[in-house]
């Protein structure tokens, strides 16, 4: 016994003095012994990227075509050929470290109904993932579970974390080839009002699109059709004794809504998916939601516990909404018009979509700057928001036709909470596509060769990846305190104390290109010099000053290390 705790001891001191590393005190130039302390995953201050599967990248033209899908489609209405093998592919090249990316969120890849559709939109097929036909299935047109797994360990082994876009609202729309489930599942009708409560979720979202009836209790059998798909695939018993597991261990009644989410949960269990996007939350009972994220977290503990090799570390499983027009205006509940109010935050999520953003990004940095840092220190304390400026399904973007492309990067990465890319953001892809109708002209395929040809393009990029960077390097842009340091030029200072780690940047708008002098706060103002990240170089402080030369009207700065 006597010898044990010597040793676990000396393995306790050999992990403190691993923690510490020498350093030479530019002041007194003396070695000096300082403490590492790891730069913490925070979700609210994540890079998060978003993307359609199907627009992204096509890693393999063999999977293009599947379940006869060859029916003429309106313009940019049908597959396109993106897959998993394309987002790995991308994962590995490294175009998301380069951006700064730290989450990843593509939309769905279960199988999706095979037939096609007219919502008033013209004929359309299920490459949106939407609309699913058998969520215990991948689509082939995004690839297979290998293809799956393949990307969430490539992702991370490059430290980004995987949300996956899960679906329990509705299934797919009915066609020749895809039955309804049936009444004691889903609901056809009647459509939803979005005036009450009530006619918001107890309804069908859209025609033709039945709505699962999560708020049920009675227990139902699984409609034929899954149940002959399976055997005809040959794993009949296996997805049964699954489900009769799962059951008995939860203690569940077999509900429409009970059997989903051992479905959706299957992927964090199995593959170690780091988060859910949830969409169509306010089409859906908030109980439900909170036995989803109940299931998640279990799941999640489950991979760890099976998988300590592949821990990323302790972060929480995490969970991020689509309240459809939630703004934070609003503060925490979301208003359906009839006096019924839901916090959905107290419901399972940690994040709301922000749909306030793009109208607060048409004023000033610090008037925009300020108000982020405002709600995340009082009505928003303890959960975050995400913030985009364009996105699948919003047909008011923030600069709609591409013109303020940098300026749009500047606002998104340097404001407080989760910003989300919308693919192609980065590269001032199209959304005006000749054509198309409704949604579709904000879903093209990602413009690659405009980002090897095109020398705009490229400037464009070049700004997004530094900006990306260096909020990636310092999650004080996204969850620290913001204080305005001076108004012309245009400047402040993010700072976080996390447990040990603390972090501390300086951040300059609208200076003049070329030579530039300016005051840094008391932070910085004893430095002997810092890096200033976007011009690449090294600059003095000299009583209490920065004074350097570059081509551009922005200065991010940092500790030199």
């Amino acid at each position: 016994m006597k010898n044990y705790t010597l040793y676990s001891l000396f393995i306790i001191l050999f992990l403190i003095s691993a923690c510490k590393e020498e350093k030479k005190d530019d002041n007194t130039n003396e070695i000096v012994e300082e403490e590492v302390v790891t730069k913490p995953f925070l979700w609210e201050a994540s890079n998060m990227y978003f993307l359609l599967t199907d627009r992204f990248n096509n890693g393999d033209t063999s999977n293009d075509t599947h379940f006869d899908r060859t029916e003429k489609t309106a313009v940019l209405r049908g597959f396109e050929g993106g897959d998993l093998k394309g987002i790995k592919n991308k994962i590995q090249e490294g175009y998301f470290k380069e951006l700064g990316v730290n989450a990843l969120w593509f939309t769905p890849v279960v199988e999706q109904v095979h037939g096609a559709v007219d919502e008033g939109t013209g004929v359309t097929y299920g490459y949106h993932g939407y609309w699913a036909k058998d969520w215990t299935q991948l689509d082939p047109n995004f690839g297979t579970m290998d293809d799956l797994k393949a990307l969430v360990d490539a992702a991370h082994a490059a430290d980004i974390r995987i949300v996956m876009d899960v679906v329990l609202n509705h299934t797919g729309p009915v066609t020749e080839q895809d039955p309804f489930w049936g009444t004691d599942w889903a609901r056809e009708d009647p459509n939803c009002e979005f005036s009450t409560y009530e006619n918001t979720t107890a309804c069908s979202l859209v025609e033709n699109l039945p709505d699962i009836l999560t708020e049920s209790t009675t227990e139902v059998e699984l409609p034929k059709l899954l149940t002959e798909k399976w055997k005809t695939e040959g794993r009949y018993e296996q997805e049964m004794k699954e489900l009769d597991s799962f059951f008995a261990e939860n203690n569940y009644k077999k509900t429409p809504r009970n059997y989903i989410i051992k479905w959706l949960t299957d992927y964090v269990r199995e593959l170690g998916i780091d988060a859910y996007r949830v969409d169509t939350a306010k089409h859906v009972d908030e109980a439900s939601w909170k036995v989803l994220r109940e299931q998640a977290d279990k799941a999640f503990a489950s991979y760890k516990k099976a998988n300590p090799d592949k821990v990323l570390d302790d972060t929480k499983f995490f969970m991020l909404g689509e309240v459809y027009n939630y703004s934070v205006d609003g503060g925490r509940s979301f208003d359906f018009g009839d006096g019924t109010k839901v916090d959905y935050f107290a419901n399972g999520f940690d994040n709301l979509i922000n749909f306030q953003f793009k109208y607060d990004a048409e004023g000033d940095y610090e008037t925009l700057f300020a108000k982020y840092d405002s709600i995340n220190s009082t009505s928003h304390k303890g959960v975050s928001i995400t913030n985009y400026a364009t996105s699948h399904d919003d047909g008011q973007p923030f600069d709609a036709t591409r013109e303020k492309a940098k300026e749009t990067g500047t606002k998104l990465l340097l404001t407080p909470g989760i910003s989300q890319i919308y693919y192609g953001d980065e590269s001032a892809r199209s959304l005006v596509i000749e054509g198309t109708q409704g949604d579709a002209t904000l879903r093209s395929f990602m413009n690659w060769e405009d980002q090897k040809r095109s020398k705009e393009t490229q400037e464009v990029l070049k700004h997004w990846r530094k900006l990306g960077q260096f909020r990636a390097n310092h999650p004080a842009i996204g969850a620290g305190k913001h204080t305005m340091i001076s108004s012309t030029p245009y400047i402040f200072s993010r700072h976080l104390t996390h447990g040990k780690y603390t972090d501390h940047v300086i951040v300059a708008l609208n200076l003049p290109f070329g030579k530039k002098e300016f005051k840094v706060d008391e932070a910085f103002a004893k430095a002997t010099y810092l890096i200033e990240t976007y011009s690449k170089q090294k600059v003095r402080v000299i009583d209490g000053k920065v004074s350097f030369s570059s081509p551009y009207d922005i200065a991010l700065l940092e500790l030199g290390k």
